[in-house]
């Protein structure tokens, strides 16, 4: 059996059908919760009286929305998850790729970042939209629109109060929606679902959702220093460290010694200005409901908030964080936690376990692993201002596969994986 025989066959042991299983069962979730939030758009909402003279629902109902739904869809939902794709298949695994790398492994990884892209997506928009929808039906305010979606009838008007005191003007007092004679009852029905504005948090959802994928692939953050053991040396705040042979214990290497501000730099302008790109248009398209008269001030936020929340859980929740995890998502689930970890366990990745080539791994490994009672908690940690620092498992799996004789090829694909 030759070398890419066995590779495929091992690429193949590495999701086990329970594991795409699993995967199959979060977007069958996800499809139902789209359901459920598209049923509430045909549920009776509740109805809040209302004044006749409050200005705050006396604007005129405006025809033709700046973004109208098909418009939101297209901006929110289509466009992110194309993006997501172009850039997932043509910047997908990048540069790192040793030569040699069988196409079916680059392949393998280009679909599974578009897999989690689009998951993590779904996740957002999905959840938004699910408690968005959920809470208007609930809350049933008014729009600034109503009394023009109402058409009230004012020659019956005493028959529809239900608050208000008898001694008051008939004007200030609270009325029914019965008092409306809209004819158009999802005209009508829509009038009471102010808060929170779908609008903004679909727009935050999916385009703030955008926002974070591209930073997260084209590396675009504030730069950071990776922390060390050897941090906040004298050296390292030298406008010129290499020729200060003095402070250093090893001079041969003050050639080779980089200060901090040489350790990071600002990614290019552009760059950064493609990924608010998709931020800054979610702003409009939240703004022009204020000027659409759709939704009242509050509303517009808690929905942008609403839905900006959703967006960074969910791309965290499949996405390693954009300052330390080099643009990758997360791996799969293993094979005996695909639907269910349990308690005493570490999340829902294999455990680090070194294959024989790469050599055994410590007792007292860095990595997850199942929690023993019996067994006593290490010590606090190390004294104050001082950073300890030991090999992760992939650390050490990594140096003990060339420490063993491993070959380049064989080690690099053990580490794709």
């Amino acid at each position: 059996m030759d070398r890419s025989t066995s590779f495929i066959r091992s690429q193949k042991r590495r999701f086990p059908l329970k594991v795409i299983l699993s995967y199959i069962f979060d977007w069958i979730v996800l499809v139902i919760l789209a359901l459920i939030a598209l049923a509430f758009e045909f549920i009776q909402p509740n109805r809040r009286p209302f004044s006749l003279n409050d200005p705050n629902i006396s604007f005129p109902f405006t025809e033709h929305e700046t973004v109208p739904t098909w418009l939101l869809v297209i901006l929110s939902v289509i466009l992110p998850a194309a993006l997501v794709a172009i850039v997932a298949l043509l910047f997908v695994p990048g540069a790192t790729v040793p030569k040699g790398t069988p196409h079916s492994l680059v392949w393998r990884r280009k679909l599974w970042e578009l897999h989690v892209g689009w998951l993590g997506l779904a996740m957002a928009l999905v959840s938004a939209w699910f408690f968005t929808q959920g809470m208007k039906n609930m809350f049933g305010k008014p729009r600034p629109d109503l009394l023009a979606r109402c058409i009230p009838d004012l020659d019956n008007m005493d028959k529809y109060v239900v608050g208000g005191f008898s001694g008051e003007d008939p004007l200030g007092r609270l009325y029914s929606a019965a008092i409306c004679q809209q004819t158009s009852k999802s005209k009508l029905r829509d009038g009471f679902r102010s808060f929170p504005s779908g609008h903004s948090s679909l727009s935050a959802a999916g385009l703030v959702y955008l926002s974070l994928f591209l930073a997260s692939k084209f590396a675009v953050t504030i730069p950071f220093v990776v922390p060390s053991a050897d941090q906040n040396q004298p050296r390292d705040h030298a406008a010129f460290p290499s020729r200060g042979a003095k402070e250093t214990a090893h001079g041969q290497h003050n050639a080779q010694i980089l200060s901090i501000r040489r350790q990071a730099a600002a990614p290019p302008i552009y760059l950064l200005a493609a990924t608010l790109a998709p931020f800054c248009l979610s702003i409009f398209i939240a703004a022009s409901r204020w000027w659409n008269f759709r939704h009242h001030g509050f509303d517009i936020l808690f929905g942008y908030l609403m839905g900006l929340l959703c967006s960074v859980y969910s791309f965290r929740y499949y996405h390693l964080p954009i300052q330390r995890g080099a643009g990758w998502a997360w791996g799969a689930r293993s094979s005996d936690r695909a639907f269910w970890a349990g308690v005493g366990r570490v999340g829902y990745a294999q455990e680090p376990e070194m294959s024989s080539s790469l050599g055994k791994p410590e007792q007292n490994s860095d990595g997850p692993r199942r929690h023993n009672p019996d067994i006593p908690p290490p010590p606090m940690g190390p004294p104050p201002n001082h950073v300890a620092h030991r090999p992760t498992n992939r650390t050490m799996e990594y140096d003990a596969g060339y420490g063993n004789g491993g070959q380049f090829h064989d080690v690099e694909m053990q580490r794709m994986q």
